[in-house]
């Protein structure tokens, strides 16, 4: 498989250029200078246990990696009518407060909103990097609906979107993803038993971290290094111009569904590592 790398900036008009490289599906054999530490935020009705593939991929190479469940999440048992997108934030600050040196922050999906608004809170000094895994990427006083707004319109052709696999509660606080639909939009070309994993799994999620617009500044947001991994087969929206919407240092892609934690791990573990040899 051929991954294609972007290099973006924007200066009222975005300018691309193309680099070709190779990546396969072998362990990556880069030298590490020093260990790192991965702090990993999943998406919507996802947890911690989206990970489980990646995490020994990275601790193999010297890495610390936790995989974070945020509040209603996992293991986490909050009530998810109650959680805000504060919560998610404070949940990701404190895991990061709780280890030595800097972190870097890798968020799926709408995660991506998450870890902007923790690299606010935490800085530059804390935070070494930000990974964005086909997620939202937010400049400031935007959502993950006001993004899905911008960049992800309804379907010209008719056919149902991600969204018609989401169940509301009555009171309009929390979703679920229909399982009945989930596998086609999020897992098409993951194992089945993955795929029964994920449905096991997967919980209600919160409106409100959805709705709420995250507070971002250039002097900190803005000065943290920031990569794109954008998913090419996905069938939950396409995320190419969603990895456009602030300036990044680097955009990779990935012959992948939604979910190349499940599909792909061993790929995304390596493309995770050539951020940290490739460029600062």
């Amino acid at each position: 498989m051929k991954t294609t790398f972007l290099p973006i900036w924007a200066t009222g008009i975005i300018l691309s250029l193309l680099l070709l490289v190779s990546c396969k599906d072998e362990p990556a054999n880069n030298k590490i200078t020093s260990p790192k530490t991965y702090l990993l935020v999943h998406g919507a009705g996802h947890g911690g246990w989206a990970w489980k593939k990646v995490v020994p991929l990275l601790e193999a190479q010297g890495h610390r990696v936790l995989a974070i469940d945020l509040p209603s999440h996992g293991e986490d048992k909050t009530h998810p009518e109650k959680v805000t997108l504060n919560d998610y934030v404070q949940k990701v600050v404190d895991v990061a407060h709780a280890q030595t040196g800097p972190v870097i922050l890798v968020g799926h999906s709408s995660g991506g909103v998450t870890i902007a608004g923790a690299a606010e809170r935490l800085g530059a000094s804390k935070v070494e990097k930000l990974i964005f895994l086909d997620a939202f990427l937010p400049g400031n006083g935007e959502s993950v609906f006001s993004l899905a707004a911008k960049f992800l319109p309804p379907s010209e052709t008719g056919e149902p979107d991600f969204t018609s696999s989401f169940i509301f509660d009555e009171q309009g606080t929390t979703f679920r993803l229909d399982t009945a639909r989930v596998a086609h939009f999020l897992y098409h070309d993951c194992l089945p038993e993955d795929i029964s994993f994920a449905k096991a799994n997967l919980s209600r999620q919160p409106v409100a971290p959805f709705a709420t617009p995250v507070q971002l500044s250039d002097a900190i947001y803005g000065a943290i290094p920031k990569y794109y991994i954008l998913c090419l087969e996905a069938r939950n929206g396409d995320m190419f111009q969603m990895a456009t919407n602030v300036p990044v240092n680097q955009i990779v892609t990935l012959s992948t569904s939604h979910s190349p934690f499940f599909s792909r791990p061993q790929a995304l573990a390596d493309l995770i590592l050539k951020f940290n040899t490739s460029y600062p």
